[in-house]
């Protein structure tokens, strides 16, 4: 029998495996540690501040939702870190509280600072006899009109409390000294976001006094609310009044609709999306001082189980919604401003299809400008020439300039193709109105690929132009969605080509997507599910080979996420074999490095600092040119390894190639921004606040696109 690498790649184990959910948790520690850094701008950590607030939300709708769900059916499942559900959900529930409490004494200190700076958090009492008289104002003329109380009694059933809504139980008893009625129950919906959370005092003084204040004042809305709860119960006392906050799983199982009618896709996820918001309780938020009558009475109506998580917060509920405090215009207390530069050929030609006729052309996000990316579908919407257009689209945000210009292709008569998937989670919504639109005006538009688990995170891009020589094909491919909104936050990466034989793979993905084609290949475009795992384990081994025989191997990986169980297997082979290994991870990595004999030769680190860390990069020192270097959208995950439709694509332009390399080498430079994983699965900072001077590869790219001019030793 012949002995394989597989066979010789060790197993996982608890020892040699970290979980994936605690890898999580340390991601959102080490977005933290940037909002406690006194070096980070003081409103830039409030921004941190609000994004762990809205990553822990998520975490909870989605991951822990979904080990509760395998609680109530009775499956033990474990991955090789070994852990039971039940175990996991006590370790998230310790590490959680530990994290949180981190929070609130950091959003306490940076509160603290702000008051330096005029910009203050106040309360209610803290209103001069002005001042509360034009909030009475506001709330009568704004607040009242769209507030509901909701009494609970014999005939009135507890209200269902929608996911993420901030809400006020509220006590009451009757003036008029009927005790026989006793204690009477009603609840109260804070009104966001139709109003904003943080009411600014300048705001209404001027709307409401004609008062011209200078600096900033917040208010928080239920602490408005709370002050005229009388308002909203005449006849009646308050006898306690307590905000409360819940999470549902809000997860979307689309695994058990296999066999469902594939024409009813969009159907199962408009039901799909009306159910998640009735999905079961995961979390219920209060505050630490909350009576134990209030807290039994939230958990028996919301039919909390007792061995949901619980949380008793010290200070306003919620963080997300602290992203309002971003727009005061202080920018002092931000980054600097960035201007993302566009790339020079574009810059020297307005003939967008010309530049690409003659060179292949990356582009770096954010450093470089989306607008590239924008014109290269507005030009081909306008352009007579051009006969058809087909895309993939994921996430592509609100009044978007590429759907925009793919309705106009629409209006100019050329063929649109478009795959929208509508599977993207928290993005179904907005997916299914764009859906509407384009079907509207008559695009070609496709919810999915055979199987409905298996979503399309593919971006890819395909322009058909009539030339003198015949038809030619422009294609853009990927690593990030096509959203302008997330273009200024995201490091990602595009890649424009004209190459014949990779548009030739594109013009095939596109068929497969659309028809019934699944024996399709392909020239150079690695696709999952069909072919990515197993091409990329082949070039690991092709390393492994390498190291054998004695030369230099070397990998160099860049991705958000690193779990799948086989590729682990692989990298643990590879690093016994001598094969030396850089794993950048922005997010969770099940793999642990500087395990004596297994995986001394790994080193994993993770970049997390102004900007969003999103490309994903593969280098193979060894393989032929044309798999030297791929670039594309899948992280090595199970997911997009298995269960999703991913396009990584190699850099065939030596030029190309080497702009790519210098990313990797100024991202393995890094310190500013880098932890690196130990063998203990913890993470330390490289950065030491005493080194002011500490090289930043996100202010290296903001002067280079590509940053520094050396390639990987």
């Amino acid at each position: 029998m012949v002995d394989t690498w597989e066979d010789r790649a060790p197993d996982l184990s608890p020892e040699n495996f970290i979980n994936r959910e605690l890898s999580t948790i340390d991601f959102q520690k080490r977005v933290l540690a940037l909002a406690e850094d006194e070096t980070t701008p003081l409103l830039e950590r409030v921004k941190f501040i609000a994004i762990v607030g809205n990553n822990l939300d998520e975490f909870y709708m989605v991951r822990v939702g979904a080990y509760f769900q395998r609680l109530e059916l009775g499956n033990p499942r474990t991955r090789p870190d070994g852990t039971t559900p039940l175990q996991l959900l006590r370790r998230i529930h310790d590490e959680v509280s530990t994290l949180i409490a981190r929070q609130r004494r950091v959003r306490r200190e940076v509160f603290e600072l702000l008051e330096r700076e005029d910009v203050h958090f106040i309360q209610t009492s803290d209103l001069n006899a002005e001042e509360r008289a034009a909030i009475s104002y506001y709330f009568r003329s704004e607040v009242f009109p769209v507030l509901t109380p909701l009494a609970v009694d014999h005939a009135r059933p507890f209200p269902f409390i929608s996911n993420l809504s901030l809400n006020m139980g509220v006590y009451l008893e009757r003036e008029n000294g009927d005790l026989s009625s006793g204690i009477d129950f009603a609840r109260v919906k804070v009104p966001v976001p139709v109003l904003p959370r943080l009411a600014r005092l300048e705001t209404i003084m001027s709307n409401y006094t004609g008062d011209a204040h200078e600096g900033y004042h917040f208010l928080w809305m239920e602490d408005i609310i709370a002050d005229y709860l009388s308002d909203l119960f005449p006849g009646m006392t308050i006898r306690e009044a307590f905000p409360f906050r819940i999470l549902r799983n809000a997860d979307i199982d689309y695994e058990h609709e296999q066999d469902e009618d594939l024409l009813d896709v969009k159907s199962i996820i408009e039901q799909g999306v009306r159910e998640r918001r009735f999905g079961s309780v995961v979390r219920l938020s209060v505050p630490a001082g909350i009576s134990d009558r209030m807290l039994t009475r939230l958990m028996d109506s919301l039919e909390v189980p007792s061995n949901r998580e619980v949380f008793r917060i010290d200070g306003k509920l919620g963080s997300s919604d602290l992203f309002e405090v971003l727009q005061v215009d202080r920018p002092d207390l931000k980054d600097p401003p960035y201007s993302p530069r566009l790339p020079k050929p574009f810059a020297q030609s307005a003939d967008y299809f010309e530049v690409i006729r003659k060179q292949d052309v990356i582009v770096h996000l954010p450093y470089d400008s989306f607008t590239p990316v924008e014109d290269f579908f507005k030009r081909a919407a306008r352009d007579p020439d051009v006969l058809a257009i087909k895309t993939t689209l994921y996430r592509v945000g609100k009044n978007s300039p590429v759907v925009n210009a793919l309705l106009e292709a629409r209006d100019n008569d050329k063929q649109v193709t478009v795959l929208v998937e509508l599977k993207a989670r928290f993005d179904e919504e907005n997916n299914l109105e764009w859906v509407t639109a384009l079907a509207e005006k008559g695009v070609h538009v496709i919810y999915g690929v055979e199987e409905l688990p298996v979503k399309t995170h593919a971006k890819v891009s395909l322009v058909v132009r009539r030339e003198r020589d015949g038809l030619r094909r422009y294609v853009h491919l990927g690593t990030g969605n096509y959203n302008a909104a997330t273009a200024r936050l995201y490091a990602d990466i595009g890649l424009f080509t004209s190459n014949e034989q990779i548009a030739d793979d594109a013009s095939r993905l596109f068929n497969r997507l659309t028809g019934y084609a699944p024996e399709t290949t392909y020239h150079h475009l690695l696709v999952a599910p069909e072919y990515l795992k197993d091409s990329i384990l082949n070039l690991i081994d092709n390393e492994i080979e390498a190291a054998r025989q004695g030369r230099d191997a070397r990998l160099i990986f860049k991705m958000n996420q690193l779990e799948e169980d086989d590729i682990i297997r692989r990298l643990y082979l590879a690093s016994q074999a001598g094969v030396r290994i850089d794993l950048i991870v922005r997010g969770l990595c099940c793999l642990r490095p500087g395990l004596p004999g297994l995986s001394d030769n790994i080193r994993v680190k993770s970049i997390v600092g102004r900007y969003l860390e999103h490309s994903r990069i593969y280098y193979f020192r060894n393989a032929p040119d044309d798999q030297q270097l791929y670039m594309g959208s899948a992280d090595l995950m199970r997911r997009n390894l298995l269960n999703r439709v991913e396009v990584v694509f190699p850099v065939l332009d030596p030029r190309i190639r080497w702009r790519a390399l210098r990313i990797l080498q100024t991202d393995l430079q890094d310190i500013k921004n880098s932890w690196e994983l130990g063998s203990d699965a913890s993470y330390k900072r490289l950065w030491d606040a005493r080194e002011p001077d500490a090289f930043d590869s996100h202010a290296a790219f903001m002067k280079d696109s590509f940053g520094v001019c050396d390639t990987p030793d």
